[in-house]
């Protein structure tokens, strides 16, 4: 059993990666000012349908249609399905609360990632605009790839938005000498000691989606790569920092901070989010908030 979610206690105790099961307005309300250095979300993308996933799975069965090593027989068949609802009335009011909440926890220094597609991209980067103001706009990210359907009747969409705002635009943390370097698409333009080195990534990110023979598989929906979030966590922090999400899906975010030297918080209302980032951060603190409390309507 998980323990109930205690902002004070967590304070205390600076666990590396911390998990916490609940609506992430309810797990901010109790944290201070200023306590991330980092603010990663990758809310819901408003498609208007489930997301869902039903990852296969070998069992072992005499009559299976397969062999596997020493000649033992078995099948392959769907696990359970994990998956959430993504449609809403007002998208951006649901997105409002918990952008002023993200902003409230950076610190002075601190820089706030949102990752989208292209349904709500330009209406969020509205509303930051209004919270954060226009000046502290630092980059619009594009994370392309090439995977799903092929449209005929339209350009198919096969990119991701990610916008940048940072808490003071005279002074943030962004350390370009500590991201890893890509191939430069042309090194034959290049000296040799350039094209060895590698180039710093632009704001168009070529990155593959999440293979599905790879180790970081962990068959939760909406996976995030790793390759994508450690650009991210090695530009806007630092050792030691703490770098939180609030749509923490699969862990990908605590995966890559704690590699990294950081802390992190990943909140998320899904029980098999939380079984997936336990499995994926075993020694992770667990706690679980209680829901917000609904106001009591008024006696007649």
């Amino acid at each position: 059993m998980e323990r109930a979610w205690d902002a004070e206690a967590w304070l205390a105790e600076r666990p590396a990666a911390a998990i916490v099961r609940g609506d992430n307005i309810a797990v901010t309300a109790g944290l201070p000012d200023g306590v991330a250095a980092l603010v990663y979300l990758d809310p819901p993308f408003n498609t208007g349908r489930r997301q869902s996933h039903r990852p296969l799975r070998a069992v072992r069965d005499e009559d299976g249609d397969r062999v596997g090593f020493g000649g033992v027989r078995y099948r392959s068949e769907h696990a359970a399905a994990t998956g959430y609802g993504d449609r809403f009335e007002d998208y951006v009011g649901f997105l409002r609360p918990r952008l002023e909440q993200a902003r409230r926890l950076l610190d002075e220094r601190g820089t706030l990632y949102l990752h989208l597609d292209y349904r709500e991209a330009h209406y969020a980067k509205v509303e930051l605009d209004a919270l954060f103001g226009r000046e502290c706009f630092l980059n619009e990210l594009i994370w392309a790839y090439d995977y799903g359907g092929k449209a005929t009747r339209r350009w198919p969409a096969k990119h991701d938005t990610i916008l940048v705002y940072v808490k003071d635009p005279a002074s943030y943390r962004f350390d370009s000498a500590a991201v890893d370097r890509e191939p430069y698409m042309a090194p034959g333009l290049v000296t040799p000691e350039k094209a060895a080195r590698g180039k710093l990534p632009t704001d168009v990110w070529w990155h593959t989606i999440v293979p599905t023979n790879s180790r970081e598989r962990t068959g939760y929906p909406t996976q995030k790569p790793e390759g994508v979030l450690r650009r991210i966590v090695q530009a806007s922090s630092e050792p030691g920092d703490l770098v939180v999400d609030l749509f923490a899906g699969s862990g990908t975010t605590g995966a890559v901070a704690t590699a990294l030297g950081r802390r992190a918080l990943l909140v998320d209302e899904s029980p098999q989010a939380l079984e997936v980032m336990r499995r994926r951060l075993p020694g992770a603190w667990v706690a679980e908030a209680e829901p917000p409390r609904r106001a009591r309507r008024a006696r007649p």
